[in-house]
């Protein structure tokens, strides 16, 4: 197991010291986290590193996975995508389904003196706090710039009885009677899917799938995901191809709480069957080691994202020094500064012609990826964001204490 001592290495022991310290202001404290899904997104991956980390620096820090039925999770889903901008039609009925699944994990839950509750899914659990002497803090890692109305007028509802609202980016905040944070996701440098691997680690994993690697390859890592737009990663691929050699590889998993990953898998499946040079790769939970090295293999990295909370893929990407071409949505503009740490798009077109450069032009695609992965050690990493947490949690208990820290 990593321990935060070792993340010295990375970052100084002196923000490793300022950390302890922090943390013995909440001695005593126990901080629950509440979300949907323990395998699959970027949530449940931050909270697989960032709980153990916790816990050695002295919090006692938890986390509990609400339970849900199909029904319960295909409102949600329609709520990811109304909260994105997707239209969508949600009933009455399953409203209420969905405060009946949240009231049964309510009577399941021994609550904490911290409640941090992450994303729609169990935001209805707040209406037991009346009965609750505790502080409760919603976190909400997706892109609702532009919100179906309705779906943000029913979880307005509930956001407002919470003490704060964490957002991800500027873009996310909303007129609330509530304190509101930023606080940005990180990546775990240490992980699996960060640390270093040898040439034969990454030459190992691109001979299993049959990629060659004295080609050129263009890789995207996400969850398959309408809103990370596979296929319009497929016909930027094409049109850049007409210009220069590549290949393509499309890698990824789903989440238990999404039920139309297994849909969009099946169309970019079906693409890539057209196109030998096409790699569509459905890989399980437990494949830090092929995510690392397909992206450490990789000439160009891509994120074509259509809305997008943050995008931790991004930042994995730049921290292996590869030049990244992303969607200019959601938390990515905070990753990249446009032709100096990567490149924007906001068209196909766009992401094709920028694939052609960066192919053509190794050496200031060197230079972005160099650019990119410090920019990522200095804002984007797990122990950044730890800090930000306990700063977070610090707040709700001892304000006079803050003028000391």
């Amino acid at each position: 197991m990593i321990k935060i001592e070792d993340y010295a290495s990375v970052v100084g022991q002196a923000t490793i010291d300022e950390l302890f310290a922090l943390a013995r202001h909440l001695e005593g404290k126990d901080i629950q986290n509440i979300n949907s899904t323990a395998v699959g997104g970027g949530v449940a991956e931050i909270l697989t590193r960032m709980i153990p980390l916790l816990k050695e620096l002295g919090v006692h820090a938890r986390w509990d996975v609400i339970k849900g039925n199909e029904k319960f999770f295909v409102t949600t889903k329609k709520f990811h995508n109304g909260l994105h901008g997707v239209p969508v039609e949600i009933s009455d009925e399953e409203l209420e389904d969905f405060l009946e699944v949240n009231r049964e994990n309510a009577k399941e839950m021994n609550f904490g003196d911290i409640v941090f509750v992450h994303d729609p899914q169990p935001i209805a659990l707040i209406d037991v706090r009346e009965t609750l002497g505790r502080s409760w803090i919603w976190r909400c890692h997706i892109d609702f710039s532009r919100p179906v109305e309705r779906v943000w007028e029913f979880l307005e509802r509930y956001i407002k009885k919470y003490d704060t609202a964490v957002f991800s980016a500027p873009a996310f905040a909303r007129r609330l009677p509530i304190k509101q944070v930023l606080i940005s996701p990180s990546i775990d440098p240490l992980s699996d899917k960060n640390k270093e691997l040898s040439s034969d680690v990454v030459d190992e994993v691109f001979n299993r799938f049959g990629i060659d690697r004295s080609r050129p390859v263009i890789t995207q890592i996400s969850r398959f995901d309408y809103l990370k737009d596979p296929v319009g990663v497929i016909k930027a691929y094409r049109l850049a191809k007409k210009r220069v050699d590549m290949q393509l590889v499309l890698a990824g998993g789903g989440a238990t709480d999404d039920p139309e990953g297994a849909i969009v898998m099946e169309q970019v499946q079906h693409e890539a069957e057209k196109d030998k040079d096409i790699f569509a790769l459905f890989l399980p939970p437990a494949s830090d080691i092929e995510i690392n090295a397909l992206q450490r293999g990789s000439t160009v990295v891509l994120q074509k994202s259509l809305r997008e909370g943050f995008g931790l893929t991004v930042s994995e990407a730049l921290w292996k020094a590869k030049p990244v071409i992303a969607g200019a949505v959601g938390g990515i503009p905070l990753q990249i500064s446009h032709k100096y740490s990567g490149i924007l798009t906001h068209s196909i077109e766009g992401t094709a012609h920028a694939i052609k450069q960066l192919i053509n032009e190794p050496e200031y695609a060197r230079k972005l990826g160099v650019n990119g992965k410090e920019h990522i050690k200095n804002n984007f990493l797990i122990t950044r964001h730890i800090k930000d947490y306990l700063l977070l949690f610090i707040s709700l208990f001892h304000k006079e204490d803050l003028v000391y820290l």
